[in-house]
């Protein structure tokens, strides 16, 4: 089943029931009403018919007398029980005979439907197949003395009245037709037209099928300006896209970058195997050969240890749990480990009042121990390398200078590009892969910060990282 069809057969379902639950209810509603309605009619009539009985107040003559004419001068009682409804009434002596009624033949019918007790509301009967409510109440006259009452006088009268309740049958069933046709209509015209409104409101989703199964390389769906689900779905599904295409350029870069640094010092490597291995050598020869092959395996090493440091860099499994450092304070400790550097004399820490930042120490030790080993790589010895530290309201910042040859304005841009090494660089002969730099870039922007590097005309550079400060822990 399509989603247009499932949410079309919900939203008719829930129509349905609310239109049953709506018209149930307004027929229980309106069906009470109309009984209520005729009982109350019903009591009107016995009412009526209480005031042709005639008793004596004063006692002369004991006994109630059933006195009709002149006392209800509008009979037969349409006023009484309302026009088009058929009303009946009895009226009975003590010993059970019939005063007066309505029409002959009735009065037994109707007495039997009372039940010969008085009825304090009017009761639902159905005779000869029709729906009747049917009252009976006893008038007496208390003060009566005992002993026999003239003829025409009674100790007590009973008014039985019953009123057909076919108009309220009818009604009933009209409105239940009605109900019925209303519900019946609104519901087929929710199903036209809610299979269109259903296709239009799913057309967003429609066309990014279509466009998924048409795609082209990048596989993005098409994003409508409407700010819904939808677009945000189709939002969501291209970041995943663009995530995704990311991860793929990295793996393609890393084994393009691998395989390319890696194809040099393995051919070095087996060339001077093989040639080793043509004849017999001396042990100084073999010695010679093992030398050169450990030095290029030691290069493969670093080289791993770079590109997988360069890896997990770019993973985007989120940043690194960090940790609030006084820079100013760890700076010191930190360059303790160049100690046993040939050139450890010619480090400088500089900088004055505290500078908080959040980092992971490790790398941010890492990439400052790049900017470090490039500063004195390429600087003469002797010639000291800076390391200052500072803070402004924004950023708390660490700053390598160093006095060497500089870097050329045409490559300034291309400086933190994974293996790019500068011609003065290489005519320098300086050993280096050109990953230090690229690394240091992706490990300040692993912790939210950014690196920088600038030369002079007269020689010199500068390599600052800027990081987002915080305040004192």
């Amino acid at each position: 089943m399509t989603l247009t069809a499932r949410l079309l057969v919900f939203s008719l379902a829930t129509l349905g029931a609310v239109l049953v639950g709506y018209s149930a209810g307004l027929y229980l509603f309106v069906r009470a009403d109309l009984h209520r309605q005729a009982g109350g009619r019903l009591s009107a009539g016995i009412d009526a018919l209480a005031a042709a009985i005639e008793y004596d107040e004063d006692g002369k003559e004991p006994g109630l007398e059933w006195e009709p004419r002149g006392r209800v001068p509008t009979f037969p009682v349409h006023l009484i029980a309302g026009e088009g409804h058929d009303f009946e009434w009895a009226t009975t002596s003590p010993d059970g005979r019939v005063l007066d009624a309505t029409r002959d033949g009735w009065t037994t019918e109707l007495l039997a439907a009372a039940d010969g007790r008085e009825s304090s509301r009017p009761r639902r009967v159905t005779h000869a197949g029709r729906p009747w409510l049917v009252r009976r109440r006893v008038y007496t006259d208390s003060p009566v003395t005992p002993g026999p009452l003239k003829p025409g006088r009674y100790s007590e009268i009973t008014v039985t009245a019953a009123l057909s309740l076919d108009p309220v049958t009818a009604a009933l069933r009209r409105l239940a037709a009605t109900l019925a046709s209303l519900s019946a209509a609104v519901w087929v015209t929710a199903l036209l037209l809610g299979r269109r409104v259903c296709r239009r409101a799913l057309r967003p989703l429609t066309v990014m099928a279509a466009a998924a199964r048409n795609s082209t390389a990048d596989g993005r769906l098409p994003v409508g300006p409407a700010a819904d689900e939808l677009t945000d779905l189709g939002r969501a599904f291209n970041g995943l896209l663009d995530r995704l295409g990311v991860a793929h350029e990295r793996q393609r870069r890393f084994t393009g970058e691998a395989s390319h640094q890696l194809r040099t010092p393995l051919a070095a490597v087996l060339g001077q195997v093989e040639v080793a291995l043509r004849r017999e050598r001396p042990a100084d020869e073999y010695r010679r050969v093992l030398a050169t092959v450990h030095g290029q395996a030691e290069r493969m090493r670093k080289l791993v240890e770079a590109l997988l440091l360069l890896a997990r860099a770019d993973e985007d499994a989120g940043p690194p749990a960090r940790e609030r450092i006084d820079l100013a304070a760890w700076l010191p400790a930190h360059l303790r480990a160049w100690d046993d550097h040939p050139r450890a004399g010619d480090l400088r820490a500089e900088g004055a009042g505290p500078a908080w930042a959040e980092v992971h120490p490790v790398l941010f030790g890492e990439l400052l121990n790049n900017l470090i080993d490039n500063a004195l790589k390429y600087s003469p010895a002797g010639s000291p390398v800076r390391v200052r530290v500072g803070a402004d309201p924004a950023h708390a910042w660490v700053e390598v200078i160093d006095t060497g040859p500089g870097i050329a304005a045409a490559d300034q841009a291309h400086l933190f590009r994974p293996f790019f090494r500068a011609d003065a660089a290489r005519r320098q002969g300086a050993a280096g892969m050109g990953l230090g730099l690229a690394i240091a870039a992706r490990l300040a922007a692993l912790m939210g910060g950014a690196i920088g590097g600038e030369s002079g005309p007269a020689g010199g550079s500068a390599f600052t990282v800027r990081l987002p400060a915080v305040g004192a822990g």
